[in-house]
């Protein structure tokens, strides 16, 4: 397989495919809103849509600092599901009812996004296939099974656990032991559903202003080169990008993740496949991959590459290393050696937020009227809409429209988490830990053993995951 005409950076394929936005117009000045929504990704957008349809006198101002769905909302693997970063440690700080509230808010949060993006008229090729994961080695297969009992405890009844045969009927992985599936999860073109976000929002009447980089947000304020916008409450909603506000460095560390989509693939390497049903494709290695087959007919394949630059720095264009793409290119050819000759039509990376203790937030200060949401480790394409209406509500108990709600009692609201440690540990132990990863998933590929490697453990335990 070839990548010399592999189109590398430019965003991300969706927008190759899509073609990238003009830019809205900055802001003009200095200005007033009674909300300033940091962040033009999917989490600034849905919080603009909920708060606007809410409370429709709502003067809202959304500052992006590039275009809407330039970071992570419209790089993503367009995996619409109802995982969620930090389940287990709530339930573990919270009890277990707590995180089975949680579990349930993102289950109904697949059903929300769809009738939300119904409604609004956004045809983002959103297809409910639910997800799949598949296993192929023993150590694997311990782990999926695991897995499958702890989501079933936490009242996903509905997920189905699956045998080699059963599994090979679905998707044809080589090599596949099992897997196991759950209805709450689609997949989708990520642009096509952040521009039709930003076109409904704006439609609403709220504004944005774009090529508007914000550089420092403090009570009541968000200061950019054009002007200062001043509003009661500040929403920061900048994900992988928090790191490039003033003080905020080792707030969310900004990991890497990259992706490869292929050519249109014919219908006989297709039949060799199988896919009929487009779930989302994923595994249970610890440097795990993630996949979908496009509206198109495309694989669209990711996993995490370089997984951090050095002092939180975060990437211009998307492009990634070639040794990255190789890799990616290996991982699709292990898992369908039809695919061996196929063409890889681009290739492009993105980051993500990841907070030290590995747990999705939502946060409304009540005394500075400073907001926050974000933290979502690669899980955002629908955490984002609930962490949205979740600062909805919590507005609006704050300014004495409503009382508390399901959703402002959720165990991820005020969560409190420590910072990242500074330079050059963070780079050495976020390094180390992925190093270990790749070292356990290798130790376990040749392992006749059904227990997880050691290594994986010990990296486990050092990252704060567990």
């Amino acid at each position: 397989m070839s990548t010399v005409s592999t189109v590398n950076g430019g965003i991300s394929f969706w927008y190759a495919d899509q073609g990238t936005p003009t830019a809205r117009e900055p802001l003009p000045g200095d200005t007033t809103a009674d909300v300033c929504i940091v962040g033009g990704g999917y989490t600034g957008l849905w919080t603009a849509y909920y708060l606007k349809k809410a409370v429709p006198f709502l003067n809202i101002t959304v500052l992006e600092a590039k275009f809407c769905g330039y970071g992570a909302s419209g790089r993503n693997g367009g995996w619409l599901y109802n995982g969620i970063a930090g389940r287990d440690r709530y339930a573990k700080l919270h009890g277990h009812d707590a995180a089975v509230r949680l579990q349930k808010a993102m289950n109904e949060t697949v059903d929300e996004v769809v009738r939300a993006a119904a409604e609004e008229n956004i045809d983002a090729d959103i297809h409910r296939g639910g997800v799949l994961e598949v296993a192929y080695t023993p150590a694997q297969l311990a782990r999926l099974k695991d897995f499958h009992s702890v989501e079933i405890a936490f009242g996903e009844t509905d997920r189905v656990l699956r045998g080699a045969r059963e599994t090979a009927e679905r998707i044809r992985v080589t090599g596949a032991v099992g897997s196991t599936w759950t209805p709450h999860g689609a997949r989708l073109h990520p642009v096509k559903l952040v521009k039709g976000l930003a076109d409904a929002v704006e439609a609403l009447g709220v504004t944005i202003h774009e090529s508007t980089p914000v550089t420092e947000i403090k009570p009541k304020h968000a200061l950019t080169p054009y002007g200062t916008v001043r509003a009661p409450y500040i929403l920061r909603c900048t994900e992988g990008f928090t790191s490039g506000l003033r003080g905020q460095r080792r707030t969310w560390l900004p990991m890497n993740s990259s992706m490869i989509a292929t050519e249109p693939l014919p219908k006989e390497i297709w039949d060799t496949i199988g896919w009929d049903g487009r779930e989302t494709l994923g595994d249970m290695a610890h440097a795990y991959m993630y996949a979908q087959r496009t509206a198109d007919d495309r694989i669209a394949l990711g996993g995490r590459g370089v997984p951090y630059r050095y002092g939180s720095a975060t990437d211009n264009d998307g492009r990634t290393q070639p040794a990255t793409i190789e890799a990616l290119r290996d991982i699709l050819v292990r898992f369908f050696p039809t695919t061996a000759g196929v063409r890889i039509d681009h290739a492009w990376s993105g980051v993500l937020g990841v907070p030290r203790d590995w747990c999705a937030t939502v946060t409304l200060d009540r005394s500075t009227g400073l907001g926050w949401a974000g933290g979502y480790v690669g899980s955002g394409v629908a955490t984002t809409n609930l962490a949205a209406r979740t600062l909805r509500d919590l507005i609006q108990q704050d300014s004495g429209q409503s009382g508390p709600t399901d959703l402002t009692t959720l165990p991820w609201v005020n969560h409190k988490v420590r910072r990242w440690e500074p330079e050059p540990f963070r780079w050495i132990g976020v390094h180390g830990m992925y190093a270990a990863y790749r070292t356990a998933d290798r130790r376990e590929l040749t392992s006749p053993r059904p227990g997880t490697d050691p290594i994986a453990k010990v990296a486990d335990r050092l990252a704060g995951r567990h």
